[in-house]
């Protein structure tokens, strides 16, 4: 059985994500056997990353359950600055948090958590670029690779996605016991 046979995944989508932050944790969540939904603004749209690599996504977040998933991926980019905004994107991440589910966030994806007021007391890492986003919201800042705080993984930038899947694994592991 592969790791994350039956698990399914929440990665969120729009435009100028940065590109290695999900197609890298998609391809080996699936790898392992994950499921993952890419969710953007609107069902079936084409949306842009931010070197140019074009991703569709697969539903809308408007449509998206916590129930349904495992597990949540926030990828960085310019995108989280939007996704922060809309009120469905940060009641699914409360939601992830209250059951204690995975909520993975790389580079600029910690707006996301950030903006739904879940990082307060948590240990993690992110784009240097927001470090003081992250203090300001109460989070405990490393300047490390990957931190993994219960079922919060974290990551800095692109060179650091080997370790921030590593991360999800090892989550997901020590929830399936």
């Amino acid at each position: 059985m592969l790791p994350l046979e039956g698990r399914r995944f929440l990665c969120f989508v729009g435009d100028i994500y940065e590109d290695l932050e999900l197609w890298y944790p998609k391809y080996r969540i699936e790898e392992a056997g994950g499921h993952v939904t890419l969710a953007g603004p609107e069902a079936g749209e084409k949306y842009e990353g931010k070197n140019g690599y074009p991703c569709v996504s697969d539903a809308a977040i408007r449509d998206m359950e916590e129930g349904d998933f495992h597990g949540v991926i926030c990828p960085g980019g310019f995108m989280p600055d939007k996704l922060r905004r809309d009120p469905k994107v940060l009641s699914l991440l409360r939601e992830f948090h209250s059951r204690q589910k995975l909520i993975a966030a790389i580079c600029h994806g910690g707006w996301m958590p950030i903006s739904a007021k879940i990082y307060q007391g948590v240990r993690v890492t992110g784009s240097p670029g927001i470090k003081d986003d992250l203090i300001n919201a109460g989070a405990i800042w490393e300047d490390a690779p990957v931190v993994v705080d219960r079922h919060f993984v974290s990551s800095r930038k692109p060179d650091d996605l080997p370790a921030f899947c590593r991360g999800i694994l090892s989550v997901m592991a020590q929830s399936r016991a």
